[in-house]
């Protein structure tokens, strides 16, 4: 008998369905993953969504989009490591036959490999789909480095953007060192701080920064980046551009700048957040801002990308299995 999940799909640019699809075979190294809640990422989804995604390895429409979704385990194939019952973060699955899964995650169920996804605490609920986030935060600072190598003057000091991303790098980098200063154009993102300091950039004189963590997605922004670094200082390119970045070349050469792109996330990141988590060093609080059930993803994606109160969206799944 076929296994069969209803799931968000982007039919096309801005044109979003709720299907019916058939799910491939549980095989004996997969589980099969009762989705609760996914989440709804505001940099690469919205490419996607919008279009606008640059020439990317199994990008096209239709596809299923979603990769920070939490679920519980119905069925665990005997070589997947995992077992029946088990609360899992899933980051994301490609289980749909001819509808692309990219990054297949926000559905009702999901097939994956037992291997993929990675077992939370029950405590975590629906703040388990910022796992991925997290996770992301953490590379962009120490990309595959053990914190204990780094000397607290290589760690970031300053953060451009207050977006959920934002906040999580911000908050990484004062659980295990000093807290950075970040920048925030709008007023109302500017709030919400937790232990670090948010400014507007004309309200910060210095020009004297080791590290800059840029999150804005903004890709005019390196010559003003580049004007606040102290000699040898590094810009972290950690959004996601989807249009060409340049910058004039003295201003860097006078400051030996550095530059520095940071991918998603590696296992290695996820370990190293969920030992934040356990410890207390790290919380997630107060960056999911808004839930709708998943019967109403239309309208949700377009808040999601629209409303720019929105930190993070997530879909809760519960009532459509």
């Amino acid at each position: 008998m076929s296994l069969e999940a209803t799931a968000v799909v982007f039919e096309q640019p801005e044109q979003l369905s709720l299907r019916r699809l058939v799910l491939n075979q549980p095989g004996p190294a997969d589980v099969r993953v009762d989705i609760h809640y996914a989440g709804i990422s505001t940099g690469t989804e919205r490419l996607l969504w919008t279009g606008k995604m640059p020439p990317f390895p199994g990008m096209g429409y239709p596809l299923v989009p979603g990769y920070e979704s939490v679920g519980v385990i119905l069925e665990a194939g005997p070589e997947s490591g995992r077992q029946v019952g088990e609360r899992v973060f899933v980051p994301g699955a490609s289980c749909y036959g001819e509808v692309r899964g990219l990054f297949g995650g926000s559905a009702s169920q999901v097939v994956v490999p037992g291997a993929k996804v990675v077992p939370i605490s029950e405590d975590l609920g629906e703040q388990g789909a910022l796992l991925a986030l997290a996770a992301t935060a953490y590379h962009a600072v120490f990309q595959g480095k053990a914190p204990e190598t780094l000397a607290p003057e290589a760690l970031p000091d300053l953060i451009v953007g207050h977006g959920v991303l934002g906040r999580l790098v911000a908050r990484v980098v004062a659980a295990v060192g000093k807290p950075p200063t970040v920048w925030e154009l709008d007023s109302e993102r500017a709030k919400g701080a937790m232990g670090y300091e948010v400014v507007h950039p004309d309200a910060d004189a210095r020009r004297d920064y080791r590290c800059i963590v840029d999150v804005s997605g903004d890709s005019k922004i390196l010559d003003t980046l580049i004007a606040r670094l102290g000699r040898g200082g590094e810009v972290v390119l950690a959004g996601f551009y989807s249009q060409p970045l340049s910058f004039v070349f003295p201003p860097a050469f006078m400051r030996e700048a550095r530059l520095r792109c940071a991918a998603e996330w590696v296992a290695g990141d996820l370990i190293e957040i969920k030992g934040l988590l356990e410890s207390d060093r790290l919380c997630l609080d107060q960056l999911i801002t808004h839930r709708f059930p998943a019967a109403q993803a239309d309208e949700a994606y377009r808040i999601a990308f629209g409303d720019p109160q929105c930190l993070k969206m997530i879909l809760d799944w519960r009532d459509m299995q």
